[in-house]
C-alpha cells in the first residue's frame, strides 16, 4: 500500500521521501559505527581550534617577546608563557592549523602518487608492474626516518611548512602505492570489470568508472592514514629541531621545550598542551580510520 501511495505522490512529495530515507539511513549507519562518529567529531574540533581560537585570542601573542616569560597558567594567559615569552594559548591556535596543514598536504601529495603508481601497476600488469613492484619494496627497506632527517638537515635553513610538507611526502608514497596496487589486481578481475572491457570501454574510462568509486572508501582510509604518518614524521622532525624555527608547530613547541628543560624545571603548561593535542588528534585520526576501514572492508561491515 506504501509503495502505491509513493508511486502516485508528486515528484515533490516523491523526492522528500527519498531524502528522508537516506538521511535515515545515514543516521542509522552512524548509529552502527561510533567509531567514525568519535574520529569526526575529534578531528573536526581541532581543525576548529584556529578558526575559532583567532575570535578570543591574538596569534601576535605567538611570537617571541610578545609578554612577559616564565608566567604560570593564570585569567589573562590560560596555558602560561614560555621562556621566550609566548602565549602559548596563542601557540595552539597558531600552530595547530599548521601541523594539521604538513599532515593534510604531505598525505595528499603521498596519497596521489600511491594512486597513479598503484593504479598503473595493477592495471596495467607485465613489466610496468615489475618495476613499480621492485622500486616500491627496494625503498621499503631505506629506514625512512634517517632519510627525512638527512634531507631536512640539508635544507634546515630555508626550510618551511610547505617545504617540510613536501620534504615527508617525498617518503609517503610507497605504502599506498603497494597496497592500492594490491586492490587494483583483485578489482580488474571482477566480473563486472571484464564485462565493461569487452563491451569496448577504454582503460581511462574503465578506470574512471568501474574502479575508482570502488575504492572509494578504501582510499579515504588510506588518506586517513597518510595524513596520520605525516603528522607523526613532521613532529618527530620538528623535536628534533629541523623543523621550521620560526612558526609555532606543535613540533616546534615541543622542541623549545625540551631545550629550555621544561619538564625538569616543572613548567608543565609548556609541554603538556603539546602532548595533549597529539594524543587526542592521533586518537581521532586512528578512530577515524577504523570507521572508513569498516566502509572499505566488507567484512568489517555490521548489518543492523
Amino acid at each position: 500500500m506504501s509503495a502505491t501511495v509513493t508511486e502516485l505522490a508528486p515528484p515533490r512529495e516523491q523526492q522528500a521521501h527519498r531524502d528522508r530515507s537516506r538521511l535515515a539511513s545515514v543516521l542509522a549507519y552512524f548509529r552502527r559505527n561510533p567509531q567514525l562518529v568519535m574520529g569526526i567529531g575529534l578531528v573536526g574540533g581541532l581543525l576548529l581550534v584556529g578558526p575559532v581560537g583567532r575570535l578570543v585570542v591574538d596569534v601576535r601573542q605567538a611570537q617571541p617577546l610578545s609578554g612577559l616569560p616564565g608566567l604560570a597558567p593564570s585569567l589573562a594567559n590560560p596555558l602560561g608563557t614560555d621562556d621566550q615569552g609566548r602565549d602559548l594559548f596563542a601557540v595552539m591556535v597558531a600552530g595547530l592549523p599548521l601541523t594539521l596543514e604538513v599532515g593534510f598536504l604531505a598525505g595528499a601529495i603521498g596519497l596521489m602518487i600511491g594512486v597513479i603508481l598503484g593504479f598503473t601497476a595493477g592495471f596495467l600488469g607485465g613489466w610496468v608492474d615489475a618495476v613499480v613492484r621492485m622500486v616500491v619494496d627496494t625503498l621499503l627497506t631505506v629506514p625512512a626516518l634517517l632519510v627525512l632527517i638527512i634531507i631536512a638537515a640539508s635544507i634546515r635553513g630555508v626550510i618551511s611548512v610547505t617545504i617540510m610538507a613536501v620534504v615527508i611526502a617525498s617518503l609517503a608514497w610507497m605504502h599506498p602505492a603497494r597496497t592500492i596496487r594490491a586492490q587494483v589486481l583483485t578489482l580488474r578481475e571482477r566480473g563486472y570489470v571484464q564485462l565493461a572491457r569487452l563491451s569496448g570501454m577504454n582503460t581511462l574510462s574503465l578506470i574512471g568508472r568501474e574502479i575508482v568509486p570502488n575504492l572509494l572508501p578504501y582510499l579515504a582510509a588510506a588518506f586517513v592514514g597518510a595524513v596520520a604518518s605525516a603528522v607523526l614524521a613532521s613532529i618527530g622532525l620538528e623535536a628534533l629541531g629541523l623543523g621550521p624555527q620560526n612558526e609555532p608547530t606543535v613540533g616546534m613547541t615541543i622542541y623549545w621545550a625540551l631545550l629550555f628543560n621544561a619538564l625538569l624545571r616543572g613548567m608543565w603548561w609548556w609541554w603538556l598542551p603539546p602532548i595533549v593535542v597529539v594524543v587526542v588528534l592521533f586518537f581521532g585520526l586512528l578512530l577515524l580510520s577504523a570507521g572508513l576501514d569498516e566502509i572499505a572492508n566488507p567484512r568489517r561491515r555490521r548489518r543492523a
